[in-house]
């Protein structure tokens, strides 16, 4: 995919904030959409649909917790990654941050190169899938071009973490994947992330597909148990 046809949302109610990242992106050649607020930031996010959203936590109307959930719902923004963009101090938690559906979260003040740099981490993982391939798992056909999940005939939406990272323990059932080698192939290098990360979406992949499939090997990682 090319730059110019990437679409970046930049949410924050501060305006300096919009202009200044915006610029740095625009003259990356991305195309940059705005927004002011959480509910703004919604009604974008479903008529542009971006291949990245880049979310402030604290605004007025609705702040980014709850826009990021509302995006999540949204069946044609499933794959569009979300961070968070967080000010030093304020009271946010990385896990709560994962658990409304966001894939990473920048801290600020952040210099706009840094920044750039980070958004070009992020959005190596918008590659088109030249794979085609479908795996069938158990009663579970997973279709990796189409990012769709099919277990008994019913279709399960998953966020593009959650289907990446269950894709990775379906390639290879019974093996059991160390946590630093689902960070590489999942996250990659250049994504730096919380410890529990993996964790929070191993717990939501249980609570979609079932407690039974997954199995935690302590001190080590998770396998795919059938």
């Amino acid at each position: 995919m090319k730059k110019k046809e990437i679409k970046i949302l930049l949410v924050d109610d501060e305006q300096d904030i919009l202009e200044i990242i915006g610029y740095n992106l625009s003259q990356e050649g991305y195309q940059v959409f705005t927004a002011s607020n959480g509910r703004e930031a919604v009604e974008k996010a479903q008529k542009e649909l971006p291949n990245l959203i880049i979310l402030d936590v604290m605004m007025p109307e609705m702040d980014g917790m709850e826009a990021c959930e509302h995006i999540r719902k949204i069946p044609s923004l499933q794959n569009t990654i979300i961070t968070f963009l967080t000010a030093r101090g304020e009271d946010y938690s990385q896990v709560a941050g994962f658990d409304a559906g966001a894939d990473d979260y920048i801290t600020k003040p952040v210099k706009p190169k840094v920044l750039v740099s980070k958004v070009k981490a992020l959005l190596r993982r918008v590659k088109e899938e030249s794979q085609g391939d479908v795996l069938n798992v158990g009663d579970i056909e997973i279709n990796r071009e189409e990012y769709k999940i099919v277990k008994d005939g019913v279709e399960i939406v998953l966020p593009r973490k959650e289907f990446e990272l269950f894709y990775l323990l379906a390639s290879k059932p019974g093996k059991v994947f160390k946590r630093e080698e689902i960070l590489d192939k999942v996250w990659g290098n250049e994504v730096v992330v919380g410890g529990r990360t993996i964790d929070v979406h191993i717990r939501k992949l249980r609570e979609k597909i079932g407690d039974e499939w997954f199995k935690t090997i302590k001190g080590v990682g998770y396998k795919l148990d059938l």
